[in-house]
């Protein structure tokens, strides 16, 4: 049994090598050469008739924009040594993020919703090699391909984005450069006003808020003023310090009197008595009345005068946060209404009458280019081969 398996594994391994030494024999370096420059030979005789006859014409249409905004139509004009030293303009963000936006797939997914764009692009009376295969191909495949269809380049120097769109027929081609335009447009219109809304938003809540703390701190003076019983005690106090002045001045005019009687008067003189009597109720009306001004107990008016002072100083500082407030909300508002980002067209859209795309005379020599290129590195290299195996 053992003999059997041996002979059996001795005849397998025969086979083997007599068909590796035929296959060696027949792929001698020269005939794979040979093989590799008809290959070659074979792809140009089918490349050539297939930009000249099979593939399918495509229509470019081409459009050139800039990006304005109204908010700088009154301001500075373009600075032309930005735009030299190659800034692009003061709308080079904007241009760059319209041109992120134009190749991105939401743009594709708008304007395959508006023109169809898969039914158009996967027609099977197109040619195999530039059409889509599959109309329902999944969307990334679908992006790829839109992609090689479209360009949208950004040019530094003059700040203009250059839009180009290739379909098989002019107006689809047209139509797909003026969608992408307008949906442009609108689109970066939205974002400003997304961003301005949330400025207003943020405006008009730092408003409610200080609204809301001017009715605190002036809800607070109210309550004070109906707890102490006055309106004004700065007005209270500078009218209790003219009535002292004024008991102050009747009481000098008494002294004066006083001293001006004659001096054998008897001091139990009726008039003597009566004006003393009027001179110490000044003091008792003097002492009461600073009394109510100004005491070390909390409670008098000097008090009262100073804690009113810092509620009106309280609300006075409220009023002007307030009105601040108020003023940069109408501002942000204005600016909001303003900040429109026009799209403005230096090239309209093209509807093109001739099919730039193929460019077949050029696809042709460079094939034949290639072609010749290979063939003469495959006969080099066949050289260089055979003088090695010699």
């Amino acid at each position: 049994m053992n003999i059997l398996v041996k002979n059996k594994d001795g005849n397998v391994g025969a086979g083997l090598s007599a068909g590796y030494a035929r296959g060696k024999a027949l792929l001698t370096p020269e005939r794979m050469f040979r093989l590799i420059t008809r290959l070659i030979l074979i792809y140009t005789i089918l490349a050539i008739p297939y930009w000249l006859f099979v593939a399918s014409d495509r229509y470019v249409s081409e459009a050139d924009v800039i990006i304005q905004r109204t908010d700088q139509i009154n301001g500075p004009g373009m600075d032309v040594a930005a735009i030299v030293s190659g800034a692009g303009g003061p709308n080079r963000g904007d241009q760059l993020l319209l041109r992120e936006y134009l190749l991105s797939e939401d743009m594709l997914k708008k304007l395959d919703t508006s023109l169809d764009l898969r039914s158009h692009y996967s027609d099977w009376h197109r040619d195999p090699l530039s059409r889509m295969w599959f109309r329902n191909a999944p969307v990334e495949w679908f992006y790829r391909y839109w992609l090689s269809r479209i360009n949208v380049d950004y040019d530094d120097y003059s700040g203009v984005l250059r839009i180009q769109a290739q379909a098989y027929d002019s107006k689809t081609a047209h139509a797909i450069v003026n969608l992408m335009v307008e949906y442009g447009e609108a689109h970066m219109n939205q974002m400003g006003h997304q961003l301005a809304q949330a400025q207003v938003d943020f405006l008009a809540k730092q408003v409610t808020v200080a609204h809301e703390r001017l009715m605190d701190v002036s809800q607070t003076l109210i309550d004070f003023q109906n707890k102490k019983g006055l309106v004004s005690p700065q007005t209270t106090a500078e009218s209790l310090n003219a009535l002292i002045a004024k008991l102050e001045a009747q009481k000098s005019d008494v002294q004066t009197q006083l001293a001006s009687l004659p001096a054998g008067l008897n001091p139990d003189h009726p008039t003597i008595l009566l004006l003393k009597r009027n001179l110490n109720a000044l003091d008792v009306q003097i002492a009461q009345k600073r009394a109510e001004l100004a005491s070390p107990e909390k409670g008098t008016l000097n008090y009262t005068v100073e804690e009113f002072q810092r509620l009106q100083m309280n609300v006075n500082f409220v009023q002007d946060l307030y009105k601040t407030a108020l003023s940069a909300l109408e501002k942000g508002r204005m600016d909001a209404a303003r900040t429109l980002k026009k799209v403005s067209i230096l090239q309209t859209p093209t509807l093109p009458d001739y099919p730039l795309e193929p460019q077949r005379l050029y696809n042709i020599l460079v094939t034949l280019l290639l072609a010749g290129a290979l063939a003469g590195g495959m006969y080099l290299a066949k050289s260089i081969v055979l003088d090695h195996v010699d």
